[in-house]
């Protein structure tokens, strides 16, 4: 099987309760909407249109399920903290991210995709905390790592490392992460397959 992850769209759906109902294992990507969530997605599947990406952060208002060589899906889910939204659908979003993190039993792991200039706000917090509560693996990508000095990409690192690592027992692995250089891709794939038991 080769490292790519060959996805292609299935469904999208506006809650658990619209999910595909098979028992095929996922994998799902969530981040505040203005972390390079879709850039990142489309940089693991080698396709540049696969997320809808927009200079209008919070576009990702479904569920979005892709299947991935009949081994696994991925699932884009709503971004949360920065989009333009009324308050009310912002937390209506959250309460369906949290359910499926929760109770969706195909949830093999969640890869969090984070500005590496603004990591670990209390919103990613709170979604490792969720994580955390429903023993999910951890993928924390710093995303935009390009954009750092060499130096300060490795104290963000380092900082992001020693922080996650005190949220508790469930495996939280961080690394850095370039959606537009490709720097963590071959990682962050192998991370996903294994999740998919593949």
């Amino acid at each position: 099987m080769g490292s790519r992850l060959d996805a292609q769209f299935v469904t999208s759906a506006s809650s658990i309760a619209d999910a595909p109902q098979d028992q095929m294992p996922e994998v799902a990507f969530v981040g505040r909407s203005n972390s390079g969530k879709s850039s990142v997605l489309n940089c693991l599947t080698g396709r540049a249109k696969l997320a809808r990406t927009s200079k209008t952060p919070g576009r990702t208002q479904m569920f979005n399920y892709f299947e991935v060589q009949d081994v696994g899906r991925l699932v884009d889910l709503p971004g949360y903290g920065y989009a333009k939204v009324s308050k009310r659908l912002s937390r209506a979003w959250q309460k369906n991210i949290y359910r499926y993190l929760s109770f969706r039993a195909e949830l093999q792991g969640l890869v969090l995709v984070m500005d590496a200039r603004h990591p670990l706000r209390e919103s990613d917090l709170d979604m490792i905390v969720a994580c955390q509560e429903a023993k999910l693996p951890v993928l924390a990508l710093l995303n935009k790592s390009d954009k750092l000095s060499k130096s300060a990409k490795l104290q963000c690192l380092r900082e992001a490392q020693s922080l996650v690592v005190s949220l508790g027992a469930v495996p939280i692995e961080t690394m850095n992460f370039s959606a537009h250089t490709g720097e963590g891709a071959d990682e962050a794939r192998a991370w996903i397959f294994a999740r998919f038991g593949a």
